[in-house]
């Protein structure tokens, strides 16, 4: 089998955790199909915008939709992957956060949980101009918006549905066509972080 080079690999992790490969493949089957959709993009004349310190769409965007597979693996990047003192950055954040604020992993201008940041984040691109401060540019500009692929998503979560004790193939299937897995979601900016923040006070890293 082909090694997917836009997996990350955390080895020991994933001994440990049977959801991280899940999660992990995912992300890569999403990040593959990005980069080929923005690569037609670019071949047509746009050019991408996006680059890294801009952090407009998470500022502007107030219903980032997460999974609970994503969600489970916020709280272990953040937990056992972050250091400090990012770490205490994002404990004050989620404890300052309030319903419908900005996305409150972004510190300092810089997504903390990049490597971990939700499929709705990575499928989200913008060609063309940069985005003035305060803009969306979904609403502002749809054309210049990364329409991708629906299949890469759909690809993507298929390899996550086992996280919900689901395993046979026509039942996968179903779970994502009849819309079950969808109405899981939970809005990013609107979920109760502050338990994480409780278990990040709790882990006595001294």
């Amino acid at each position: 089998m082909k090694k997917n080079k836009y997996r990350l690999s955390f080895p020991e992790d994933e001994k440990r955790h049977s959801w991280l490969p899940m999660l992990l493949k995912a992300y890569a089957i999403m990040d593959e199909g990005v980069k080929k959709d923005i690569e037609k993009y670019e071949k047509s004349g746009k050019k991408l915008a996006c680059r890294r310190g801009c952090s407009c769409c998470c500022k502007t965007h107030r219903d980032i939709p997460v999974y609970p597979i994503e969600i489970v693996g916020i709280y272990w990047y953040v937990i056992e992957k972050t250091k400090e003192p990012i770490r205490t950055k994002i404990k004050s954040s989620l404890i300052l956060h309030k319903k419908d604020e900005p996305c409150p992993f972004l510190i300092d201008n810089v997504c903390s949980i990049y490597p971990m940041r939700p499929l709705a984040c990575r499928q989200f691109n913008v060609f063309g101009k940069p985005c003035a401060e305060g803009e969306d540019a979904f609403y502002t500009r749809p054309h210049d918006v990364l329409n991708p692929s629906e299949h890469y998503l759909a690809r993507a979560l298929y390899e996550t549905v086992p996280f919900y004790n689901i395993y046979d193939e026509d039942e996968k299937i179903e779970f994502i066509n009849s819309g079950k897995l969808n109405s899981l979601v939970r809005i990013l900016q609107r979920y109760p972080w502050i338990e994480l923040a409780r278990r990040i006070s709790s882990l006595n890293i001294y």
